[in-house]
């Protein structure tokens, strides 16, 4: 009886931590906005969440980026996580498959439990395990390096990379990984290559690669690194008669995310959050370009 006592008062609180902990988010998503948006701000990322969430099943929304269009002032000084999001959700099509997510960047409940993933069979790759952890979602982890994946060849129906391959060779000791990288900030790394080289070849034939990272002119930011044209034409290369792709950019300019050509980007810097490297006043919140391939194998 007394530990039946227990368990339902354990409950009970459970439930009032959980309900103060939602007050809690919902009071700082209003001072976010209250305040300004002021990027990376307290609310920032309760707010970034919900409208990502937002966003991810908003399917007019999937229909104007497949037609290269976006609604008006979309985005307002968040970062390109709230257009990636969505470019890469409107690409994973409805087909039941094998996704790899390299990177881990689909580890979050928002985006496990999205109704496009409810047919697929789910792998996420990435170094090491992470707080959050969806095995009874039947979701599979596998841990190690993008540069040597363990996975046999011609796996995955889709192969999704968003923001990492920039990290590849960096400095990401902030992450609590203590690993040898790149120490010269003047020199561009290209281990990044070698592990889109693995995402080809785990890739099954008629598979898709989603891939998206920071565009613009060539910096060094320490923990990760924006890719230039020269540096994307080296991705561009590895696809030759492998199969078919497309690229499509993005700009962080006059409070919106938008569509832009390659001329209109190739000199973008990215504001870094941490050392207040590329800030100005347009309160961009990180990159200010992005670059988004489509890869289909032959």
């Amino acid at each position: 009886m007394l530990s039946k006592i227990i368990r339902y008062l354990n409950r009970v609180l459970k439930n009032i931590e959980k309900k103060n902990k939602a007050l809690t988010l919902k009071k700082e998503r209003e001072d976010f906005i209250k305040n300004g948006y002021i990027p990376w701000s307290k609310g920032y990322y309760e707010f970034k969440t919900e409208a990502i969430t937002k966003n991810i099943c908003d399917n007019d929304l999937f229909e104007l980026l497949n037609n290269n269009k976006v609604p008006e002032v979309f985005g307002y000084r968040l970062d390109e996580r709230v257009i990636e999001y969505p470019w890469i959700f409107s690409k994973l099509f409805k087909k039941e498959g094998k996704v790899l997510d390299a990177g881990s960047t689909f580890n979050f409940d928002y985006i496990i439990n999205h109704p496009i993933l409810a047919n697929k069979d789910l792998t996420i790759f990435t170094f090491a395990p992470e707080a959050n952890n969806f095995c009874h979602k039947k979701i599979s982890y596998v841990f190690g390096d993008l540069r040597n994946m363990i996975f046999k060849d011609n796996v995955f129906d889709f192969v999704v990379s968003q923001s990492t391959i920039e990290h590849i060779d960096m400095d990401n000791s902030m992450y609590g990984y203590e690993l040898s990288f790149n120490k010269d900030n003047t020199c561009k790394s290209y281990e990044y290559i070698i592990a889109v080289k693995e995402m080809i070849r785990v890739l099954k034939s008629k598979g898709t690669l989603l891939l998206t990272f920071p565009f613009g002119k060539f910096e060094n930011h320490g923990f990760f690194q924006q890719f230039d044209t020269e540096m994307l034409n080296k991705i561009l290369g590895l696809f030759e008669n492998k199969g078919n792709h497309s690229i499509t950019f993005f700009q962080y300019k006059n409070d919106s995310w938008n569509f832009a050509k390659i001329n209109e980007v190739s000199e973008s810097e990215s504001f870094n959050p941490h050392t207040g490297k590329g800030k100005k006043d347009d309160f961009a919140a990180h990159s200010r370009a992005i670059a988004c391939v489509e890869f289909n194998k032959n």
